[in-house]
């Protein structure tokens, strides 16, 4: 069992719960052909909500109830996955910056729970799309906790823009895929100094 949208990049998942906020912002989709949004259409969000919460209670060994999603859940869980996806894509790090001023104001609703281990954690509830939001929340504060939550990152490539966790000794990783978008990225840059030298070279 895998993130269902994360797998479709062929990535490997951030740690814990936190694998479910990249998740989250891997259901939107890229301008690849054929990729398609995931929360778009309500058997497709229906679908990923089963299989994430799968997922989520098979790393965390927290069970969660099944959520139920209508049109206008899925909607919302839409408006909540762009703000967190623009969060990470333009105020990356420690500090607020634009993204974090941008998004809209997001809650969920959680529980104390003493565990028989002694262990107080964070239970998430409430129904459908609030549940979700919960989860993903829980798992950003405790991601924050611990310090992991500025490894998640997006892809630093305007058209891709996937949700990776980097595993870079100095957490300098900016693309999702080295070979495809940094090497990319890499060329483009390249072209462009070369165009530029030119350029300067006929003006002589």
């Amino acid at each position: 069992m895998t993130w269902p949208a994360t797998a479709r990049y062929g990535l490997e998942a951030a740690p814990g719960g936190l694998g479910l906020v990249q998740d989250l912002l891997n259901t939107a989709a890229t301008p690849a052909p054929g990729s398609v949004d995931l929360l778009a259409a309500l058997d497709d969000a229906r679908a990923w909500a089963d299989a994430a919460i799968a997922r989520w209670t098979a790393v965390t060994g927290r069970p969660v109830p099944p959520v139920l999603l209508d049109a206008e859940e899925a909607g919302k869980l839409r408006a909540f996955r762009d703000d967190l996806r623009r969060l990470i894509t333009e105020g990356a790090g420690d500090e607020p910056g634009a993204g974090a001023r941008a998004a809209l104001p997001h809650h969920g609703s959680v529980t104390l729970r003493l565990g028989e281990d002694g262990v107080v954690r964070l239970e998430p509830c409430g129904p459908g799309r609030r549940r979700l939001a919960a989860l993903a929340l829980v798992a950003v504060f405790e991601a924050q906790r611990d310090g992991t939550w500025h490894r998640l990152k997006t892809c630093r490539a305007p058209r891709c823009r996937v949700a990776f966790y980097d595993r870079s000794r100095n957490n300098s990783g900016v693309w999702h895929d080295v070979k495809s978008c940094g090497n990319a990225a890499n060329l483009r840059a390249c072209r462009a100094r070369r165009r530029a030298r030119e350029a300067e070279d006929g003006g002589v």
